[in-house]
């Protein structure tokens, strides 16, 4: 008994399947790839040796049109040739076993599904020939944007709203107080997660990103730049790890600081005097499972505390990192780029000379640019400056004094994981920093 089996892939849908996706013991393999020259060569092997089976994924990959297909199809079942498809309901001997009027009812549904299937492939090869061209993906423009001829080009009257979205969430590091913004100054409402989808779209950073999440560098009008963008990460980042909406509290000290003796995450706490304006601030165990309860403790001073412990802490500590030498990583990246925008100068002079095709040329760039794209990628994602120099920066404490408490929240979050108090005493504590990039 012989069996044989025939794939077909197109380059710009799919890659050529694993040649053990049969499940049975095959003993010749014909694959295309983009065109159908194996098939030929499959077609004229059957005529002088007839196989006694022929597996395919899909009867569709036959031919580019259902008549082709069906004529394929006629002219293997001639040579007494069993067909399977292994992703379809279609045998070639179950078929015939059956009654006739059963049979052409089969092969109507059948027809029906293989004309489905090809129409979609089509549609689905017109929107990779466009990607290969670098053109926007169909649909609506993302707000901020409308359609080009052939690229995203800024609408005037929407950027601006945008631009101002991302500047205040880089203030402010709050996503819903971003979003709160939007509305209240010019009327734009939006839900949380649509302001999540603005911050994490490439289209902003001038990229298209296609429905296959691959990314296409530098093809339109940013309205953030790529360093932006990189910081709107890391704040991103940063949120994920605090407790919920933190991100967004009225004060710097919220989500961050913990009660080292019960384990339990402290909260703000405003209490006022009757019929007195003034406010005051405490910090009180969110669920302390001990009896007493622990204290809470004042606001301010754990504030100040914080400011002092952070001004004395934060340059030892960054003294005692090892950190990489990221100018040098960021020169390496930059030559991989240079020399892939290299290859891509010297695909069209390979395509008039013939050496490449179009199609094949357009592949290759296409592919190239997703590389560079990773590349940009991770140098957006390396660190900022150097950390050294920050820190002697942010050390002194007038720095933090004069700070809002919006913004004393941003640069916490910057440096900060959590803050510890350490009872000592029924009324003394000490606090302890646990800096981002350090282990508990």
């Amino acid at each position: 008994m012989k069996i044989i089996a025939y794939s077909y892939s197109d380059p710009l849908l799919e890659v050529s399947p694993e040649r053990d996706i049969w499940g049975l013991e095959v003993d010749h393999i014909y694959q295309d790839l983009g065109q159908r020259h194996q098939l030929q060569t499959l077609l004229q092997d059957c005529q002088e040796n007839p196989p006694n089976y022929l597996l395919i994924r899909r009867l569709e990959e036959l031919g580019e049109s259902l008549e082709q297909v069906s004529d394929r199809l006629t002219q293997l079942e001639s040579l007494g040739i069993t067909i399977i498809a292994t992703e379809q309901n279609y045998s070639s001997a179950q078929l015939k076993a059956q009654p006739f009027p059963e049979i052409v009812e089969n092969l109507a549904k059948l027809f029906d599904e293989i004309n489905l299937n090809q129409r979609c492939r089509q549609l689905q090869k017109g929107h990779a020939q466009n990607r290969l061209k670098c053109l926007p993906p169909p649909g609506k423009a993302p707000y901020g944007y409308r359609r080009g001829k052939d690229r995203y080009i800024l609408d005037r009257s929407t950027a601006p709203v945008v631009k101002d979205f991302f500047e205040r969430f880089l203030l402010l590091g709050s996503l819903r107080g971003t979003v709160r913004y939007l509305e209240k100054k010019y009327g734009k409402k939006i839900a949380v997660s649509t302001g999540h989808r603005w911050l994490t779209n490439p289209v902003y950073r001038g990229d298209l990103c296609y429905k296959n999440a691959q990314i296409i560098p530098d093809t339109h009008i940013p309205i953030i730049s790529r360093e932006e963008g990189a910081q709107i990460d890391r704040l991103l980042r940063r949120n994920q790890k605090l407790p919920s909406r933190t991100a967004s509290a009225p004060r710097s000290l919220a989500g961050l600081v913990i009660c080292q003796k019960c384990q339990s995450s402290m909260t703000v706490i405003s209490v006022k005097q009757r019929n007195k304006k003034q406010e005051y601030l405490y910090l009180r165990p969110k669920n302390c499972p001990l009896q007493p309860t622990c204290q809470g403790r004042s606001y301010q001073d754990i504030l100040n505390k914080t400011i002092e412990r952070i001004c004395q802490d934060l340059p030892k500590t960054v003294a005692q990192l090892t950190l990489p030498n990221l100018e040098k990583i960021k020169e390496e990246l930059q030559k991989k780029i240079q020399n892939k925008k290299a290859i891509i100068h010297q695909l069209s002079t390979l395509t008039e000379q013939g050496i490449l095709d179009t199609e094949t040329s357009q592949l290759r760039n296409y592919k190239l640019q997703q590389e560079i794209a990773q590349i940009k990628t991770q140098i957006d994602q390396l660190p900022p400056g150097d950390l050294r120099i920050i820190a002697q920066a942010v050390s002194l404490p007038q720095f933090w004094q004069d700070l809002s408490e919006a913004e004393r929240r941003f640069y916490f979050r910057e440096f900060i994981r959590q803050i510890l108090i350490l009872p000592l005493a029924p009324k003394s504590w000490e606090l302890q920093l646990v800096f981002v990039w350090t282990e508990r």
